[in-house]
């Protein structure tokens, strides 16, 4: 694991694209910060910048970094949240700008998963998460549902639960409005 980390984080940097398990599905990640990195995901999973990704980060305190305001009911929601949750923010700031919904907004999950913690924990930065499958295919459960396409079109694949064959749940998310106000997009 330590050396998939090490390696994942180098391809980051560098501007590339990973293949990773997150603490939900297999997913396609990049340094959320770098607008090329973030548009070869796009046209990885041909798919529309006007379709906003996620991020992962390994500590609540992050969400401060990336969000202009975070409402007060947010930190409740990640204390809270028994399962991983995906929360969409207005007025986010510090990512790359074709990551963001048109509104501004941001989704951010706070990742307690053992790998995608550790890699942003070494990253330290916000990385790109988004389930490795084309769009409008279905998302990769598992590792051995991640089509060829995808696998050759990433600079690197994680080694660490290739054989992993559970199926995890994508993630709840919630949208966080003005006034506190709380909006399920998917249970």
């Amino acid at each position: 694991m330590i050396e998939d980390i090490k390696k994942a984080c180098q391809v980051m940097n560098d501007g590339g694209v990973i293949l990773y398990p997150t603490d939900t599905v297999w997913g396609i990640g990049c340094d959320a910060t770098n607008e090329d990195a973030v548009r070869r995901v796009y046209d990885i999973k041909r798919r529309s910048d006007s379709k906003a990704m996620l991020v992962l980060v390994d500590s609540p305190v992050k969400v401060d970094f990336y969000v202009q305001d975070v409402p007060s009911v947010a930190w409740s929601l990640i204390e809270l949240a028994d399962r991983p949750l995906t929360i969409i923010y207005s007025g986010a700031r510090n990512l790359a700008p074709n990551l963001l919904a048109e509104d501004g907004s941001v989704g951010i999950r706070v990742t307690s998963e053992i790998f995608s913690r550790r890699l942003c924990q070494q990253f330290r930065k916000a990385i790109v998460s988004t389930s490795a499958n084309i769009s409008g295919q279905p998302g990769a459960a598992n590792f051995s549902e991640v089509s060829e396409e995808i696998k050759s079109a990433v600079d690197y694949i994680v080694g660490y639960r290739q054989d992993d064959m559970s199926r995890p749940s994508p993630s709840s998310i919630l949208k966080l409005g003005q006034g506190g106000t709380v909006q399920i997009i998917r249970k």
